[in-house]
């Protein structure tokens, strides 16, 4: 069993919570891949050089000057320092980008119907699960930013929730395997204020039918879009849990394709 497991919300912003959930992460047996975000932090380091943050429906649009802020945050600040607590923890990560190794490459989302800037879509089918497979074999555990790139020396931005499915599905490609969303709610919840309304399993139906109710929305779009990718396309169960949950099987969300 490979484990992909996504990090990010307020859990990357808070360094205890943010230990606890690696102290776990690194307990995981077997093959494991780490997936992170950090928009919050890139929000702060914008707004604090005068750059405000422009979001469409949990989307960022990026800009060169943003781009430039996300790269710094993402793949500098946050995944070293998650790298370095990891290996204090006796996991031997490697931190990447989608450019090393040309493991993630991405393309440039078209301009049109919406202009997001450097965004960049992945198709999974070109993700290289073979250099991925030569990491886990031997021994390393891969901690991948959503910085992506073109091919062509551009650098992009790319959701983090579709880093994490992307892997997944190249590592299913490899060996059974696991795809966990972790952040600081215990799963997806009908209301947002009541911790005990988990919805316990979402189908491509219910999720539409919660998006046009509003139950769904903003950046819970496109995790749950991503989420039922992955489980439509090859990976054995996804599940979308609170970051403490991560060892607890059960408890959460779980995304199925039927």
């Amino acid at each position: 069993m490979i484990n992909v497991v996504k990090i990010g919300g307020n859990v990357i912003d808070n360094p205890s919570a943010l230990e606890s959930f690696l102290r776990d992460f690194a307990r995981l047996e077997g093959k494991k891949i780490l997936v992170h975000g950090g928009g919050k932090e890139a929000t702060r380091m914008s707004e604090s050089m005068g750059i405000k943050a422009n979001m469409i429906e949990g989307r960022r649009v990026t800009d060169r000057a943003t781009l430039d802020i996300v790269t710094m945050v993402y793949a500098g600040l946050i995944n070293k320092r998650i790298v370095a607590m990891l290996q204090s923890m006796g996991c031997d990560a490697v931190g990447l980008t989608g450019a090393d190794g040309n493991v993630i490459p991405a393309t440039r989302r078209a301009a049109k119907p919406i202009d997001y800037g450097f965004v960049g879509d992945i198709d999974p089918a070109k993700v290289n699960d073979r250099f991925i497979a030569s990491l886990l074999d031997e021994g390393a555990v891969p901690v991948f930013c959503a910085i992506c790139h073109d091919g062509k020396g551009t650098l992009l931005n790319c959701n983090a929730d579709t880093i994490a499915s992307s892997v997944a599905l190249g590592a299913a490609r490899i060996g059974e395997t696991l795809l966990t969303y972790c952040f600081e709610k215990p799963g997806v919840m009908s209301d947002v204020d009541n911790e005990d309304s988990v919805i316990s399993v979402i189908t491509p139906d219910s999720f539409e039918e919660l998006k046009e109710k509003g139950i769904v929305a903003a950046g819970m779009i496109p995790k749950l879009q991503n989420a039922l990718k992955s489980a439509r396309e090859g990976v054995k169960e996804v599940r979308i849990c609170r970051a403490e949950d991560l060892l607890s099987e059960g408890k959460g969300t779980r995304i199925i394709a039927e």
